[in-house]
């Protein structure tokens, strides 16, 4: 129950979604905070609440999923079921991507990626190098820089936000708008709406915005993509001033957007005024080498994004990039299903906040099959 929050984040890992927001079939929250996120122990603690009295099987791994009779088999590390249908809720971030061109890597430079990383105290002390720039590598590497270890965060596409607009969390507008609710078939393109990277946020008590603005105020030097690793030298691409523009961009038509709506729906009262935010500020030179045999970075921490895990998924459904091939959670053999994937019905179908609406579509789904 709610084992990658037990044992698959890091310490100061807080939820993106303010308390208010988090909910559960039947459970929301009710704590003193509303407009807070919730830290790790207090997600695990909402999600066994939610679980009490269900007959749930805890420390149970499944080795093997099947068809068999017109049903599945499904083998487990304590004994075998047989059913007529079976939802895959295992979640898109079992395994941490770690790019090949780690292997490029000298052996003195420590490689860990967010699964192993606990705190600044789990690596070597010195120089890190944070590849990739959505919320996992922002929060990290403020962490470790505010830990007084310099820090140079290689940079990728990414989605900026501002943590809170017009005084109201950046989600209340995503959530209130309808944005949210974007139903699968409704988006224009799916595959790339699924691969997104995530938002740069952070739940932090503050409420602050984490963008690279803030991290360059932290003393975080920028970099490009990381390209190639040869000879022991990090390649980095060019055009961080075209990459940050387009972020920019893509952040002030959400905004303008809300604006839109807020005006539209007659809500303007409810949230300050317009806000704008200033440009993404480019190095006057950013770096394209570092050599990462001279011992300036001492460790790497691979925030490259994460794949699902059907090792034990023994039916044809996983395409040739290991994703499951379905249309809103339902997959082609009769009785498969599938649960808090990207985009699976609704944009928020990753978030505690949605899967109640896509539990419920794809369970009546699954009981008119039956």
């Amino acid at each position: 129950m709610a084992n990658s929050w037990r044992r698959e984040r890091w310490d100061s890992l807080r939820l993106l979604t303010p308390n208010w927001l988090s909910r559960l079939p039947g459970q929301h929250y009710a704590g003193p905070d509303p407009d807070g996120y919730m830290s790790m122990g207090e997600v695990v603690e909402f999600i066994d609440r939610f679980a009490a009295g269900a007959p749930v099987r805890t420390g149970t791994e499944v080795t093997s999923v099947r068809s068999a009779d017109g049903g599945y088999h499904v083998s487990t590390s304590r004994g075998d079921l047989r059913c007529r249908a079976v939802v895959i809720a295992s979640g898109a971030c079992n395994v941490p991507v770690v790019p090949a061109l780690g292997a490029g890597v000298p052996a003195a430079v420590e490689q860990v990626t967010p699964f192993g990383y606990r705190g600044p105290e789990s690596l070597p002390g010195g120089g890190v190098l944070v590849v990739g720039a959505s919320a996992t590598g922002v929060q990290l590497a403020a962490e470790l820089q505010r830990s007084g270890r310099p820090v140079t965060l290689s940079v990728g596409e990414h989605v900026r936000l501002p943590r809170v607009y017009r005084k109201r969390d950046i989600l209340w507008w995503m959530h209130h708008s309808g944005v949210w609710d974007q139903r699968w078939t409704e988006v224009d393109d799916l595959d790339r709406a699924r691969r997104l990277p995530s938002p740069q946020l952070i739940g932090s008590p503050d409420r602050a915005t984490l963008d690279l603005n803030a991290l360059t105020g932290l003393g975080v030097e920028l970099v490009g993509r990381l390209a190639a690793v040869r000879d022991g030298t990090a390649l980095f691409s060019g055009g961080l001033r075209n990459v940050f523009a387009l972020a920019d961009l893509k952040m002030r038509r959400l905004l303008t957007a809300f604006d839109e709506w807020a005006r539209a729906s007659g809500r303007e009262d409810e949230a300050g005024p317009p806000e704008e935010f200033p440009p993404t500020v480019a190095p006057a030179a950013s770096r394209l080498k570092l050599d990462l045999r001279g011992g300036e970075i001492r460790s790497i921490v691979w925030c490259t994004g994460f794949r699902p895990d059907y090792t034990w998924l023994d039916v044809p459904v996983v395409d040739e990039k290991g994703r499951l091939r379905h249309e809103g959670g339902v997959l082609e053999p009769p009785g498969l299903y599938a649960l808090g994937l990207p985009v699976l019905r609704r944009r928020r179908s990753t978030f505690l906040c949605g899967i109640e609406d896509d539990a419920r579509d794809v369970t009546d789904h699954l009981a008119a099959g039956l």
